[in-house]
């Protein structure tokens, strides 16, 4: 009696052949069927079979002739198709909401960066992000192709497979059925991830980590994340939390964190720690220089005195990059990376911080996994978090394309979504 394992097998197969080129055509175009072929180690046959189906199904095109000092017919180079659909990242941050939407080749099409006030609702603020998102969508419509999933970034402990978050002390916010909330307004497919888990992804995906096998993302904001990616996927650990490394007790009887615990490493090292402890320099040298006579004295402030030469300033945010490097030694001596990536607060001061961090860590950490580590600025910015969202949801389509072939079409038979 068949069994179907055969034709089983040969789906499977060839799903992952068409997710093998259109993995190397993101990282490699323009390519030829040739140097597909070359690249993948397929043969022709089979590469120009997979790409006159992507071709049909509208996730590649045709761009141009190869130039080649070969005798004989040259070839077609080929891409993703940025029309096949639009990929949508949003960070929702303890002040902000940041929001992009890419094309399929991943270029940005359009995107917003909208401060939040105070004590907002979850409520509101996640109405406010669907706003947006729907005007983001409205306005790039006519000419991309259907939304193809929504990656969302949020700060705190996330359930992932619900799409939950759980608790985010900055926010004060518990049990938000993110996913949910969004999915009953739009008909697209919703990620939801912790922020810093996000933006390590970005950074692998498109940042200054990319081609890397280990990386470790640590952000420093209103609170301190961290996110490990192995393999290009999301470490999360047992039950998903991996990653809350702004938690780690860092001095036993320190300043209270927002989680309830004390002297947590984001109480020593994110940035409401930096502007409390230049505070606290100013009270104690009873000094009020013209930077910091006002109450908005900001992470922006503080970086611009110390470039300026203050001496007062300068002083804290060594105080403040030791304790970084401090928290990033033990967590190198655990997780041995092959690269850091430094994001938020720690990448806009970098060029004040990071001799101190590399000092520090230098000393502390174990001298076998610190020679051979890169640590290096977030090349992304403040975007890591957003562009993390949009390699979520495209690396979902390019891994599982033969589920995403539908949606494109279906995109290009319309022309709005409701």
């Amino acid at each position: 009696m068949p069994t179907g394992k055969h034709t089983g097998d040969q789906a499977l197969v060839r799903e992952l052949n068409l997710s093998i080129v259109l993995n190397v055509l993101r990282e490699h175009s323009p390519l030829s069927r040739a140097s597909l072929a070359a690249i993948t180690g397929l043969n022709r046959a089979t590469v120009s079979s997979l790409i006159n189906e992507l071709t049909r199904a509208g996730l590649v095109w045709e761009v141009g002739i190869e130039a080649t000092d070969d005798v004989g017919r040259p070839g077609r180079l080929l891409e993703l198709d940025p029309h096949a659909g639009r990929i949508i990242g949003m960070e929702v941050g303890v002040d902000f909401i940041a929001l992009a939407i890419a094309d399929f080749s991943s270029q940005i099409i359009w995107k917003r960066w909208v401060e939040l006030t105070d004590g907002k609702s979850p409520e509101e603020v996640l109405g406010l992000a669907a706003d947006l998102i729907q005007e983001g969508v409205e306005l790039t419509d006519k000419e991309y192709g259907q939304v193809l999933g929504l990656g969302v970034g949020v700060p705190g402990l996330v359930d992932v497979p619900r799409g939950h978050l759980l608790f985010a002390p900055n926010l004060g916010w518990r049990d938000v059925p993110v996913r949910s909330m969004f999915e009953e307004r739009f008909p697209f497919t919703v990620y939801v991830e912790n922020e810093a888990n996000m933006a390590a992804l970005g950074e692998s995906y498109f940042g200054v980590a990319r081609g890397y096998n280990c990386v470790l993302y640590i952000s420093a904001g209103v609170g301190v994340g961290g996110g490990i990616v192995l393999g290009g996927q999301i470490m999360r650990g047992a039950m998903g939390f991996s990653g809350e490394v702004g938690h780690m007790t860092m001095v036993e009887d320190g300043p209270i964190c927002g989680c309830g615990n004390r002297g947590c490493w984001e109480t020593l090292a994110s940035e409401s720690a930096l502007v409390r402890r230049m505070l606290e320099a100013l009270r104690r040298a009873g000094e009020t220089p013209s930077w910091a006579r006002d109450d908005h004295l900001t992470v922006p402030t503080v970086l611009e005195a110390a470039r300026a030469g203050d001496r007062l300033a300068r002083g804290v945010l060594n105080e403040v990059a030791r304790d970084v490097g401090l928290g990033i030694a033990n967590l190198v001596n655990v997780l041995n990376p092959e690269i850091v990536v430094l994001g938020g607060m720690l990448s806009m001061g970098g060029d004040l911080m990071l001799p101190t961090i590399r000092e520090t860590l230098e000393h502390r950490g174990l001298r076998w996994l610190v020679q051979p580590l890169r640590l290096e600025l977030a090349a992304l910015g403040r975007e890591s978090c957003v562009l993390g969202g949009i390699a979520t949801v495209y690396d979902r389509v390019l891994s599982q394309p033969v589920e995403a072939i539908p949606k494109v079409a279906q995109g290009r038979r319309r022309t709005s979504i409701p």
